[in-house]
């Protein structure tokens, strides 16, 4: 079953309520939302002779018509490819040429970053919100296709350690899976309700459009386009029973703003947390401010929004001997999946012992797009191989004592050290560096980088270097100078030992 079905159920149902805000203000029915899909995916397959299977990019921040881009590119039968709006220049035309992109969206703030962007199948650019891409609204509308289940719905390109991001190729019954699994282990949902989308909606924001719409609620993009602490509450307040998905330092964000703007606040049902670790002291500063109206997931780009999850009882369950424990823990294994640790041999372990997290199931992508060594090494045995590390108590929780070997989690946004470390060895004055993560207060993590390189070098040249060549919220915030790294016999860097020594190091920031 196409997932867009889930909007041509709501066209129905509830015609006339509405689809889609821009802060208060509503612009689309679910009738008007499903007409719009339906005459863009008649553009599609017209006017840029698109076929079933081709891919449509879209580059943009959070927009209200990012929702109907979705909903017409799988109207369609074809696959989305969003694509993170911080993404450098290089990074943008790299992921649109790798998924062999047929059409790309841009966002009109997002032009300058587009305007270079070119690859052997993309056909055209559009700048969202011009008469040309009103234009398109004019086609005839056709009817929704059919797909098989394991048809490529979404492209989620994420980054991985050897440097170059890889395509995880969600299909149709996987985010069918996740959005099931949302009101099985996360949230219960009310169709009054609606979503605020405060996190990116080309990552965890945007799929959760998918069960919000499957109940009816409404999807509200922020007018600022982004996190706005005050503009949250207020929205949270007009349309109330309001979720959204943040990062743990939003989070801390929206808490601290409460508290420093002595706010009660008013209409939010459900705040789903994840993308990186939350303290217990964070968690019952939440508690204080928003009541138990929190849930937490854990989730990959691979197995999207659906490994395990920690929903509102679990939160709420004080009477329980080990209520505080539970907390500091990921939760259970969502229904449509199968969790379980193994050792460095793949052997299952028992509860207590600490290993790599894997996952089977119907939200496990098949694979990664144009990736088969990286498909075959991650989804060996069966399993979608996380590289997190964690264990199971006893209960059946799952903690994770540690992210992937190198990954860098910073205000909810994974950064790959390989990534930036292939860009400072570009500079001729770079012998050698390393990239670490420290905690940070504010963000979780900072990027740190460790470098050895040849006298007169300084943190502002690297900086400078780093920014022209990468995302910015990529870049090391901190750079240390060291005569040599730490190496173990065989010349692999020892990461450990360097945070450890860290405290020590001659430093230029």
């Amino acid at each position: 079953m196409n997932v867009a079905h889930f909007f041509r159920r709501n066209g129905i149902a509830r015609a006339d309520r509405p689809a889609v805000a821009l802060g208060r203000k509503t612009l689309w029915t679910w009738r008007e939302l499903c007409t719009r899909a339906a005459r863009l995916a008649g553009s599609l397959r017209g006017r840029f002779g698109l076929a079933p299977g081709d891919r449509v990019a879209i580059f943009a921040g959070n927009l209200p018509q990012y929702v109907e881009l979705l909903v017409g590119s799988w109207w369609a039968g074809l696959a989305a490819v969003p694509i993170n709006a911080r993404l450098h220049p290089s990074e943008l035309a790299w992921i649109v040429e790798n998924a062999g992109a047929s059409l790309l969206f841009v966002d009109p703030a997002l032009e300058a970053a587009a305007a270079a962007v070119s690859a052997p199948e993309l056909r055209a650019s559009v700048t969202i919100g011009t008469p040309s891409y009103e234009a398109l609204f004019a086609a005839d509308p056709v009817p929704l296709a059919e797909v098989p289940a394991d048809t490529l719905a979404w492209l989620f390109y994420t980054s991985g350690t050897t440097g170059r991001p890889k395509g995880a190729m969600i299909t149709h019954r996987n985010l069918r899976a996740m959005t099931h699994a949302y009101f099985l282990d996360v949230d219960e949902r009310r169709p009054d309700g609606c979503i605020l989308h405060a996190a990116p909606m080309s990552h965890g924001s945007g799929l959760y459009i998918l069960p919000q719409a499957a109940i009816g609620a409404l999807q509200v993009v922020p007018e600022s386009g982004g996190f706005d602490e005050a503009e949250i509450f207020e929205l949270a307040a007009h349309f109330g029973e309001a979720t959204l998905f943040v990062a743990p330092t939003m989070l801390k964000r929206l808490v601290r703003h409460a508290r420093t703007q002595g706010l009660e606040p008013r209409g939010f049902a459900t705040i789903v947390y994840g993308g990186a670790p939350m303290y217990l002291a964070d968690l019952d500063a939440a508690h204080a401010v928003f009541g138990f109206h929190l849930a937490q997931i854990y989730g990959q780009g691979e197995s999207p929004m659906t490994i395990t999850a920690l929903d509102r009882r679990a939160h709420a369950d004080t009477t329980h001997p080990r209520w505080r424990e539970r907390l500091t823990s990921a939760g259970i294994p969502q229904s449509v999946c199968e969790v379980a640790v193994h050792d460095e041999a793949d052997r299952p372990l028992p509860p207590g012992e600490i290993g790599e997290i894997v996952v089977r199931g119907e939200s496990v992508v098949p694979g990664y797009w144009r990736n088969p060594q990286a498909t075959a090494e991650t989804l060996r045995g069966g399993w979608l191989h996380t590289g997190d590390v964690g264990c199971f108590d006893a209960d059946g929780f799952l903690y994770l004592k540690d992210r992937s070997k190198d990954l860098v989690i910073s205000g909810g946004a994974n950064i790959y050290p390989r990534e930036v470390e292939d860009v400072l060895l570009q500079h001729p004055a770079v012998r050698e560096a390393a990239v670490i993560g420290l905690p940070d207060p504010e963000w979780g993590e900072t990027v740190v980088a460790c470098v050895v390189a040849e006298p007169g070098i300084d943190a502002p040249t690297l900086d400078r270097f780093c920014l022209d060549r990468m995302a910015r919220y990529k870049r090391p915030r901190r750079y240390v100078f060291l005569e040599s790294l730490p190496k173990n016999s065989y010349g692999k860097i020892l990461k450990r030992e360097l945070k450890a020594q860290l405290l020590g190091p001659r430093e230029n920031s």
